[in-house]
C-alpha cells in the first residue's frame, strides 16, 4: 500500500510503502486527529516508524493494494 502524505509548508511529500491495508490506516489517522495526541505513528514495509504532527497534515493520499509493473505491456 502505496501512502503519501502532504505536509503543510513543506516543499515535498513524505512518501512510503505499508503492508498495512487502507482501513488500518485512515482508522490510525482519524483516532490520532480525534483523540488529539497530537500525532500519528505509521510504520512501512521496511519496519521504520514515521511520527507526523496532526496539526502539520496537509492531506493523506492512501494507494491501491496493486503492486506496480515493471517493463512494457503488450
Amino acid at each position: 500500500m502505496e501512502i503519501r502524505i502532504g505536509i503543510v509548508n513543506a516543499p515535498r511529500e513524505l512518501s512510503f510503502e505499508s503492508s498495512q491495508t487502507a482501513e488500518e490506516i485512515a482508522s490510525q489517522v482519524e483516532e490520532a486527529l480525534s483523540s488529539g495526541t497530537g500525532f500519528v505513528r505509521l510504520t512501512d514495509n521496511k519496519g521504520k516508524l514515521y511520527v507526523v504532527p496532526t496539526a502539520g497534515i496537509a492531506y493523506i493520499e492512501i494507494g491501491s493494494d496493486e503492486s506496480r509493473r515493471i517493463g512494457f505491456v503488450g
